[in-house]
């Protein structure tokens, strides 16, 4: 959600810092992609609970929106329309691909249930695919950007608690699906892309207006993408790596 010319980079310890952390992160993930032998499948909520988490998002949404009108308002009341120069953000055709593969992957890997739940559940992944690389982006970057209007206090929770609401609220929406489950594959490129993260710390996890952050951006974005497909990968297809093949018996 933060555009280009927006956040400052990191730097010194505080570069070393973060990608010390985020390389910790990355590999508990992996460790735990190692020890996960079975798929962990969530407990769907009824439907009650379905139609509050569409209505809770519903309402998120619109929170930001307006969120979003007012920051815009009070940076225009402060330094005037001539400052307002629009970003150009190129990771949006890499995340607008993405997308698109993520949804056909699903519903490909889905249609095995029916085209109805294949179609949901493929929505459902798209729309997860860029809040999981967008999540620990936003903690990130959350007390780097430099644009936000006076006080800084006010416009920052104003700008980014709608913007983790909406992204756990999808988080949650997932177990609508019946065929959603966590493998290991999904911690494997969820570790891939906090290595990706880390990496781009050390480097001071700029904002991608050069070609090392733009390349950072995009691999850790494609596989925030990749661990929304892994959630619907087919449990006889896993089952497969992880039962022994059966011996033929001699008649």
């Amino acid at each position: 959600m933060v555009q280009g010319g927006t956040w400052s980079p990191y730097s010194g310890g505080g570069a070393v810092l973060l990608a010390a952390l985020l390389l910790v992160i990355a590999a508990v993930l992996a460790f735990l992609g190692t020890r996960l032998h079975h798929p962990v499948r969530a407990r769907r909520p009824g439907m009650a609970v379905g139609i509050l988490l569409v209505l809770l998002l519903s309402l998120a949404v619109i929170t930001a929106r307006i969120a979003v009108v007012a920051y815009g308002l009070a940076w225009l009341a402060q330094h005037g329309r001539g400052s307002a120069a629009a970003a150009t953000n190129p990771i949006t055709p890499i995340t607008a691909m993405s997308a698109l593969a993520t949804f056909i992957a699903i519903v490909i890997l889905a249609r095995g249930r029916g085209i109805k739940i294949a179609l949901g559940s493929a929505v459902l992944g798209t729309m997860a695919g860029p809040w999981i690389f967008e999540l620990p982006f936003d903690l990130i970057v959350m007390s780097r950007i430099h644009i936000v209007p006076s006080p800084a206090v006010v416009y920052t929770p104003l700008y980014f608690l709608p913007l983790f609401l909406i992204e756990l609220l999808t988080f949650a929406l997932l177990t609508l699906s019946p065929v959603m489950q966590v493998s290991r594959y999904t911690l494997f490129s969820l570790a891939a892309m906090f290595f990706v993260f880390a990496f781009w710390a050390w480097f001071g996890f700029s904002e991608p207006s050069s070609p090392l952050p733009i390349v950072f951006n995009a691999i850790s974005k494609i596989a925030s993408f990749v661990a929304a497909v892994t959630l619907f990968l087919p449990q006889r297809q896993m089952m497969t790596e992880i039962l022994p093949s059966p011996k033929l018996q001699p008649q």
